[in-house]
């Protein structure tokens, strides 16, 4: 069961970290939409979504970080197959909270630094309980 634990850990730091990360990612993106000139022709409404989606996967600071925490979930998947659902869903969704919260305070993202360490805090000692 130490092995699985361990995965399932190491899925919640890449899906927290690579989460905080496409954040940033898409707030660039954002940025670059709104700086574009738009043209006096409106587009389909459709064919402006579909254009701005291909805009975002084109973002390497959100596409990397997207690929990245797909792979996450695959694992995840794996994981499953040898893990009761009742222990890697809360563990790997705990980490994933913790870490999305501790990541976005390394990136500088404004938060109460002290509610979200005493909510990481409070998910680590939950992910502690779940794999006694």
């Amino acid at each position: 069961m130490g092995r699985e634990v361990e995965k399932m850990v190491a899925v919640g730091l890449v899906w927290g970290s690579t989460n905080a990360l496409m954040r940033k990612g898409a707030i660039i993106w954002d940025h670059k939409l709104k700086s574009t000139p738009h043209p006096n022709t409106p587009l389909n409404p459709i064919l402006n979504t579909l254009k701005n989606w291909l805009n975002l996967l084109l973002t390497w600071q959100y596409s990397i970080p997207f690929l990245i925490n797909l792979s996450a979930s695959a694992t995840f998947f794996t994981i499953l197959s040898d893990t009761p659902i009742s222990l890697a869903v809360p563990v790997t969704n705990a980490t994933t909270f913790a870490a999305t919260a501790v990541f976005g305070l390394i990136l500088g993202e404004e938060t109460h630094v002290g509610l979200a360490l005493f909510g990481t805090f409070l998910i680590v000692l939950g992910v502690y309980i779940c794999i006694l």
